[in-house]
């Protein structure tokens, strides 16, 4: 499939979320980004797109709220006109030791990562197969693709987006026979975050066989390659630089 016409739904369009969206509309496809609490970064983006010549939509949801997901999915077609492609990015990432974890936490994490996906997937689905196909792309974690935990204080994120790739293969499954094709990209170490100090940053980089952080770009480059791939689907691609096998 290739974007040029087509519209795309992303969830989590800050930071990596606004390269992927900006790439998609260079690439000649419209989109509508979905945020909680970022909505300048998403203004942001949306102005950057329409800068490039190509609709945007901003939508303010919380993907935790099974209403918000139709909403979003509905006002995209609505405003937009299709729906050919879903990026799944919105996610929690929080430390905290096991004996802290409360069952409210267990749940936030999984609605906003595992079920929301599930959620958005199945209403984005419903108006693909009547286009005759469609994308949709999952975002899970390097250390969960890897299939073992690496890090302690992450329990309910590791389950989560190891749920998130069993979901894809799954979802690939259900929806092969309508041309959907779903695949999820596991991210390594892309943007070193704000907190991170220098000496943290340079620790990660010499845990990477490549020797450095990915950066956005290269994210946006998975992306692509999954929209325009017309025989890969239930795959999960790791971009991390070959961190998992260190």
């Amino acid at each position: 499939m290739e974007p040029n016409g087509k519209v795309v739904l992303i969830t989590g369009g800050k930071r990596i979320g606004a390269a992927v969206a900006i790439a998609l509309a260079k690439a000649g496809a419209d989109v509508a980004l979905v945020y909680h609490h970022s909505r300048d970064e998403a203004d942001e983006t949306g102005a950057a797109i329409r800068a490039l010549g190509r609709r945007a939509l901003t939508l303010a949801a919380d993907v935790s709220n099974d209403q918000d997901c139709a909403k979003a999915v509905a006002a995209t077609v609505a405003e937009l006109g299709r729906l050919d492609i879903l990026v799944n990015m919105a996610s929690l990432y929080v430390s905290k030791p096991l004996d802290q974890l409360t069952a409210a936490d267990w749940d936030r994490q999984m609605a906003v990562d595992l079920r929301a996906t599930f959620l958005l997937s199945q209403a984005a689905a419903a108006v693909m197969k009547k286009a005759g196909g469609g994308r949709i792309i999952n975002f899970a974690d390097w250390v969960a693709a890897s299939g073992r935990p690496r890090y302690p204080g992450y329990l309910p994120y590791y389950v989560a987006k190891a749920g998130v790739q069993a979901l894809t293969e799954a979802l690939a499954l259900e929806l092969a026979a309508d041309q959907i094709l779903v695949n999820a990209i596991a991210p390594g170490p892309i943007l070193a975050p704000s907190v991170m100090s220098d000496k943290e940053s340079r620790a990660v980089e010499q845990s990477t066989p490549l020797g450095r952080w990915g950066g956005a770009a290269e994210i946006a480059k998975a992306v692509l390659f999954l929209v325009q791939s017309d025989f890969v689907t239930g795959e999960t691609v790791r971009v991390d630089g070959g961190r998992h096998v260190k």
